[in-house]
C-alpha cells in the first residue's frame, strides 16, 4: 500500500469510529465526560492533519470549506440560533 492510500483507509477508520461514538451516544446516552467522542475527534482530526501535512489538502482549502459549512448551517440548522 502506498503512504496515500494509507493516509486515505486510515482516515475512513478513523471518521467511522467517529460516526460510531456519536451513534452510540444517541442509543445509549450520553456518556458525562465524552472521552469516547473526544478519543474519535482527536483521532479524526489528526488524520486531517496528515492529510494536510501529506499535501493531500491546504490549510487555506480547509478554512474556505468551513466557512461554506458554517454558512451552509446558519441558514438551514438550527445550530447557529440563538435559543
Amino acid at each position: 500500500m502506498k503512504k496515500k492510500e494509507e493516509m486515505l483507509v486510515i482516515t475512513m477508520e478513523e471518521c467511522g469510529e467517529l460516526i460510531q461514538a456519536c451513534s452510540k451516544m444517541l442509543r445509549f446516552g450520553e456518556d458525562s465526560d465524552y472521552t469516547q467522542l473526544q478519543e474519535e475527534i482527536g483521532d479524526v482530526m489528526c488524520m486531517i492533519e496528515i492529510l494536510r501535512d501529506g499535501g493531500l489538502v491546504s490549510e487555506q482549502q480547509i478554512q474556505e470549506r468551513i466557512k461554506v459549512k458554517k454558512e451552509k448551517l446558519m441558514k438551514w440548522s438550527m445550530l447557529y440560533s440563538e435559543d
